[in-house]
Order: C-alpha cells, then structure tokens, then sequence
C-alpha cells in the first residue's frame, strides 16, 4: 500500500475511534490520545474528539510517519475492530433472539465519561455501566435519551461557601456523537404532539463499543422556544418543563425507533422519566384496530420497570390540570377520557384529587419491575403494596437486580496499567477485558504469591499520593487556600488514613454526620501518631437549598475550624473527580438514612483500587458485606424516629472509625505494613469485584427478564 494510503487510513481509522467510547476503558487507546498532545489532552477533559480537532492534518501525517507511533495506532485499531468483530460474545451463546429484535432501554440521562457531561449523576452513570456491558456481552441493546446542550450544571463555590451554577453550551462537533443522517445527508427529524402542539427533534447518536444510544434534540429553529428549552439541561425548569421533557423521551424515543425499523423485544424503563412510551405503544395498537384493553395488555407483555429510589420525591407527580393541558392529546389518540387518562397514573383511579405518578403508570404497564437491591426490592413492596391491595407485601410483584459498575471503565489508569501487567504474568496469552471481569481472576487477590502485601501496599500509596496531588492542584486553582505555595503543598499528608465522601448532597445522604462529634474528630485528626483526614465532593440540585447549606457547613469546617489542612472539598464534582477519589481515598465512607440509599454504586468503584467500604447497611452493602471486607456502621435494622436514628449512626460511625478503621491502619509491622487492614483489602478485591460488575447485573436482567416472557 502507498505509504500516504496508509497513513490517511490511519487517520480515517483515529477519528472513527474518537468517536466510538470503547476508548474510555481501553488503557492503549487512551494513552495513545494523551500522547498526541498531552496538554490538550488534560486542557479538553480527555476529550479524544478534541484532541484530535487540536491537530493539524499536517502535523498528524508528519507524526505517523514516525515507526514506534505509527504502529500503536495501528495495534489499537486493531483491538477495536476485533473488538467489534468479534464473534464469541456471551450473547452469541446465551441472547442471540436479542440481537435482531434487541433491548430498548430508555434513561433520562446516561453517563459515560467526562468529555460527554450530559448526566446528573448516579441513575446517568449507571445506564452508560449498562450500555458498556452490553456491549462488552454483545447484547442486542440500544439505548435513548435527551441531548441536553448545556448538560448539567458546573459547581462553583462563591465567597460565602454557597453552591453557584453556571452552564455551557456543548458544541456536538467537538463532542464523542454523530449525528443520524438520511439517505441524502440530512438530519433525521421525527416528532410528537406535546400540549396539542407538533413539536420536531433531530438524533445524535452515540457509539458505546458495539451497541448505540441515540440522544433526542429538540432545539430546532422550526420549533417555538419553550420546546426548544426542553433539551437545554438535565432536569432542569419545573413541572411543566418536566412532563414535556417526558413526554420528548418516551413518546418521541419510541417514534424514533419506529424511523429506525428497529422492533425491540422488550422496552426497558431506567426510572419512572420514559414511562409515556406505554402510551405510544398503546396508540399504535388501537390504530391497528385493538381495543384500549387489548392494546394495554399487549403493550404490558412489552415492558419492564426500573425503579431506582425509596425517596418520595424521586417519583414524578403530575397534577391533573398539568395533565390536562400538556397532555390530553392522549386522550384522543387512545380514545379514552381525561380521567380514563389520569386512572392509569393513580394508586386510586377513582380519587379525583390524586395527582398522576410516572411511577404508578409504570408500575401497571409493565409486565415485570423491580428494585436495585435485595432490600430495595423489599422497601419497594412495601412502598407499592396499595397498588396490589389483594397481595401480601411480601407477594407484591417487584423483584430485584442488585446494581453494578462497569469494572474496567472505573478503574484509574494507574491500577487499568498495573492490574493488566499482573494478569500478563499468569495468563500471557488471554484478553484481558474478558479476564477482568472473572471472578477467578479476583481470586488471585487472596493469594499472596501472585501479589505480596508489599505490592498492595505499595500500590496504596501511590494512588493516594495521586489523589492527594490532583487535590493540591485543584485547590490551588480554585484559590481555596491562599496563593502561598508552601501552604498549598502541605495540605494532606500522604502518610495519614484518607477518607472519602462524595456523591449526590441530598439530605437523606448526611454528609455531615460524621461531624456529629467534632472535638473528638479534631483530636483524632490531629494524631501525630495516627492522623485521618477527609476529603468530600459533591453537587446539590439547584434548587436543593438544604443540600447546599451542607455543603457550605463543610467547607466552613475546612477553612475556618481545627480540622483546617485535615479536611477538603473538591468543587465541581464529576467523573473525573470521582475515579480520582475512588482510587485514592482509604475507606469510602456512606452514611445514608437507612433504608433510602436504593443501592448506591460509589462504593463498589473503589474495590479494585485497595479502598475500603465503611458503610451504613443499606443498598448494595447490605449484601456485600461479610465481616471480612470493610466495614458496617450499625446493623441491619432501623427505626422510624429518624432524629433518633441520627443519634444512634452517628455514634456507631465515630465508634467504628476510632475502635475499628484507624486502628487497623496503623497496626503495623517491623516493616511498616498493615497485615490485617491488607488481609480486608485482599478479601474485598475478592468477594466484590465480579459480583458487583455491571456483567453480572446485565446477565442478571437478560436471563431474569429480557428473555423471560
């Protein structure tokens, strides 16, 4: 092949890889980006797309013609069109009905990594875990969502400790996505009826390995501005913002399929958001000549629910008059009256004051739904039981899928790097993407002749010593700390117990608890001997006043109390943020009010990295936890008076920290090595790993329920 041939297909290749997220957990890929211009590289986010857009077609010619350069391009392009073309998936042999007639799995938001912002947090991160292993599986799968031009909101700290919001505008030309074009070149554009209005969207779609997640765009010229608005940002406006927004997702992501000829085998709601879709399936049957009853029954055998959250507040609630006037058109196309319409979303259909819940309508018209947590499940029963008045709690029809990560997209480069040259030394010849993701591989952990405590720990240290630093810099530059650089570098100490918290400020989360006893707190970090230091993060929703005064009392408590230098708040907490804090901190720390946390996934990301859990038993600990692998605050009970409760967590957590965490730490050796806190971390790395995969979770809802009819 002419050489300039085989440098412009070197080039097609790179920009197609660019904008497929199969690079975000590939070690190879990702340095190979970061090499082409390190600046750019850490300046655009780790934005491939960008970088690439850095670089002249010139210079990126000249470069390839360099032989050591040239050749990792073509070893990664190599891995990701085998990656791609590979044959010998799990659903080959275990789904292959899914593959023409696939999953549709409908989020409002998905995370997938930080140069693609358009998720709020735990629920967006988990649906991008799901598409990641789907794709790894080769599962027929196809996701939808929202593309929210301005994402969701940056944090910023003013000078009174207050959370601050600011937007920007995501240009998709410099954004992993490509947009759905016709046979001529021209954006696809679809529609729905919303407040008896036609309202237009375009598609971008994403490319997450080998599965597709199509992103709906409303903001056309063609469309009034308040339907424009409607993709602007992620939960964003209110109410009425909101059921539109709805309305754009469930209905416009199911005529949206219908454009694509694509037949989903079954219609999966992450969250009660998607819910409409019921009735778009529920239109399309009655056109045909079903009856409402028949129609509803049909559309039933196609879906399945997600619910993600005990929290009252996390169920959308419509009022009638919002319904009336942003979503009658219903009643028309499914031929039923308003209150016919309004039955379908209340506990009570004849209680005419009851507002219309997403949750409700959800729950009656999917054939199956559950929880993300074996107690979730459980709560959810409960939570649901007046909508099943002729079962028991117990036989209410909700089950559960405990959630999980994608373990290989989570992982910090640092331990990605180390963990695959392990791998390499007793299994040269096995791809090890597939390897991470066995439990016998995590077994190894336990076995001192494949890894020492002396590496354990050496490896604790160095990715604390990388928290520690990213910390430094992003204080230094928020100018959180004064400008003397002397003052600067001595925040944190890479000797002392660091321990982590971050995640979403919501009340039921008291993120302040450990605060609870303060002086005692000062002295235990002020132990020459034994220090502890803490190191928070985290967003409220803007409209979360109670969330931001937690987070202003904590950052008060960092600036103006004792435990000044011993505890930091990172502004403007993200993907980024968290694989740092994840792979850095200690023990990771999880106080909710029992039994609200549904499941909580933070958690299970610093397993691989040698940090601990130290948790109320809720969610996913409930389950993972066996004595031997982190920690539990309290037991397995909890109480109605929730003041009370706070009492009681708030002394078991002090108790845990000071009788168990810290002096398991510092029980060292001659050496300096911690035998018994490492003993915790390798039993961890082995109980936790595989189980709390997103592999296992989507092989879970594959066989339990999108092959089960």
């Amino acid at each position: 092949m002419d050489v300039d041939n085989h440098i412009e297909k070197k080039i097609d290749g790179l920009n197609r890889l660019s904008r497929n997220l199969w690079w975000t957990w590939n070690q190879d890929a990702q340095d190979l980006f970061e090499d082409l211009s390190p600046r750019a590289w850490q300046n655009l986010y780790h934005n491939a797309v960008a970088v690439l857009h850095e670089l002249s077609d010139q210079e990126l010619s000249a470069r390839l013609r360099d032989t050591e350069l040239s050749d990792r391009v073509e070893s990664v392009l190599l891995q990701f069109e085998n990656y791609l073309d590979d044959s010998d998936t799990w659903a080959v042999s275990n789904a292959k009905d899914l593959t023409e007639n696939p999953v549709a799995y409908f989020s409002a938001e998905f995370g997938f990594h930080e140069s693609l912002p358009i998720a709020a947090g735990g629920l967006g991160m988990l649906a991008g875990d799901h598409a990641k292993s789907a794709s790894d599986l080769g599962l027929g799968f196809i996701g939808i969502s929202l593309f929210y031009r301005q994402g969701y909101f940056q944090q910023s700290i003013n000078k009174d400790n207050w959370q601050t919001e600011y937007y920007s505008l995501l240009d998709p030309n410099n954004l992993p996505l490509d947009p759905l074009l016709n046979d001529e070149g021209e954006p696809v554009i679809c529609e729905v009826e919303i407040a008896n209005e036609s309202v237009k969207f375009r598609v971008w779609i994403v490319n997450v390995g080998r599965c597709s997640v199509y992103l709906i765009d409303a903001d056309l010229e063609t469309n009034k501005q308040h339907f424009r608005d409607l993709t602007k940002c992620v939960y964003g406006g209110d109410n009425e913002t909101r059921i539109m927004q709805e309305i754009l997702l469930g209905v416009g992501g199911v005529r949206l399929l219908r454009r694509l000829g694509i037949s989903p085998s079954i219609f999966h709601m992450n969250e009660g958001h998607a819910a409409f879709l019921v009735l778009e399936l529920i239109r399309e049957k009655i056109e045909i000549g079903n009856s409402f009853q028949e129609a509803f029954q049909e559309a039933k055998n196609q879906c399945l629910f997600t619910t993600h959250t005990p929290v009252p507040a996390g169920h959308d609630r419509f009022t009638p008059e919002l319904m009336d006037s942003a979503a009658r058109h219903f009643c028309d196309q499914l031929k039923v009256s308003l209150d016919e319409l309004l039955a379908l979303g209340r506990i009570d259909p004849l209680n005419s004051n009851e507002d219309f819940c997403m949750t409700v309508l959800a729950l009656k018209a999917s054939r199956a739904a559950n929880g993300v947590s074996e107690l979730h499940g459980v709560v959810s029963r409960e939570m649901w039981s007046s909508l099943y008045p002729n079962n028991l709690a117990s036989e209410v029809p909700i089950g559960h899928i405990t959630n999980g990560i994608h373990l290989i997209g989570w992982m910090k480069g640092t331990a990605r790097k180390y963990w695959r040259h392990k791998l390499e030394r007793v299994r040269s010849n096995s791809d090890w993407s597939k390897e991470f993701v066995k439990s016998d591989f995590w077994a190894l952990a336990e076995d001192s002749s494949f890894i020492s405590d002396e590496e354990i720990w050496s490896l604790r240290y160095r990715l604390r010593r990388e928290l520690i630093e990213f910390s430094r810099r992003r204080l230094h530059v928020e100018d959180k700390i004064g400008n003397k650089f002397i003052t600067f570098d001595n925040f944190l100490n890479p000797d002392a117990l660091t321990i982590g918290f971050a995640r979403r400020f919501a009340t039921y989360k008291r993120a302040p608890l450990i605060f609870e006893h303060y002086e005692s707190l000062v002295r235990m970090v002020k132990d020459i001997s034994q220090p502890v230091q803490f190191i928070f993060a985290g967003k409220a929703h803007p409209r979360d006043n109670e969330g931001k005064e937690l987070i202003q009392k904590i950052i008060h408590l960092s600036k103006h109390s004792d435990l000044k230098s011993h505890l930091v708040f990172l502004e403007n907490y993200d993907v980024h943020v968290a694989r740092q804090m994840v792979s850095g901190c200690d023990v990771w720390l999880n106080n909710p009010r029992r039994p609200l946390e549904a499941s909580g996934t933070s958690g299970m990301k610093t397993t691989v990295h040698g940090c601990l859990n130290m948790s109320i038993l809720d969610g996913w600990w409930r389950e993972g936890f066996d004595g031997t692998n982190g920690f539990a605050i309290g037991g397995d009970t909890n109480l109605q008076d929730g003041e009370e409760q706070d009492r009681i967590d708030s002394e078991n957590l002090y108790n845990v920290l000071c009788n168990e965490v810290v002096p398991c730490f510092y029980d060292r050796d001659v050496n300096g090595i911690p035998r018994a806190w490492i003993a915790k971390i390798r039993r961890a790395m082995a109980t936790l790993a595989v189980e709390y995969d997103t592999t296992r979770m989507v092989r879970d809802y594959t066989n339990t329920y999108y092959l089960n009819k």
